[in-house]
């Protein structure tokens, strides 16, 4: 399987994660203003009629295109999923602290929403099965059932980290260099 490439804007702001296969799109068209890292695979096309050699594109493994940025892109809250939220949160529960797999994980609001809580970034938290129950239509407070750690909202370096399960190391790197010291990527 050929990983993803890191598409960017001119700018340098992650635009998303693409198929190596449009990045070799973005090659062809001569849009790709600059790229980064090593390539993720190589394409090779037909032979040349004249020269005899054949065409390849190795796609880097970060693009970015020209054209526009797109600040207002920023502006927003990253989607809020539960599997980027499990693994925001390492796979471990907020309240006991044990770390469990996708299957055996909820997405807990802190402040319940039948109270008024948001289902947003800053009141959600991964807990196991038991630890909701437990805590139930309740506070953490009101359930004597502190947490371990406080909720945050990733942003957008960090939210495509929590997207992609295979990053490759140029990316990572990219990636981690914006994300901010508070983040759990970081523990």
């Amino acid at each position: 399987m050929i990983p993803e490439v890191l598409c960017l804007d001119i700018g340098g702001l992650p635009r998303g994660w693409i198929p190596a296969e449009e990045a070799v799109l973005y090659y062809a068209r001569n849009l790709v203003g600059w790229d980064l890292g090593k390539p993720v695979h190589v394409f090779r096309g037909g032979i040349c009629a004249r020269t005899g050699q054949r065409s390849e594109i190795a796609p880097a493994a970060i693009v970015a295109i020209r054209g526009e940025v797109h600040v207002e892109h920023w502006a927003r809250e990253p989607l809020l999923s539960r599997a980027t939220l499990f693994v925001r949160d390492r796979h471990v529960c907020g309240y006991c602290g044990e770390q469990f797999k996708d299957q055996d994980l909820t997405k807990d609001h802190v402040v319940p929403q039948s109270r008024g809580g948001a289902n947003t970034w800053t009141n959600v938290v991964a807990a196991c099965r038991a630890c909701n129950q437990k805590k139930d239509d309740r506070t953490p407070e009101e359930a004597h059932m502190p947490l371990l750690f406080v909720p945050y909202t990733p942003n957008r370096y960090e939210h495509l980290i929590l997207l992609n399960r295979r990053i490759l190391a140029d990316q990572m790197a990219y990636l981690l260099a914006h994300v901010p010291r508070h983040s759990r990527l970081h523990a």
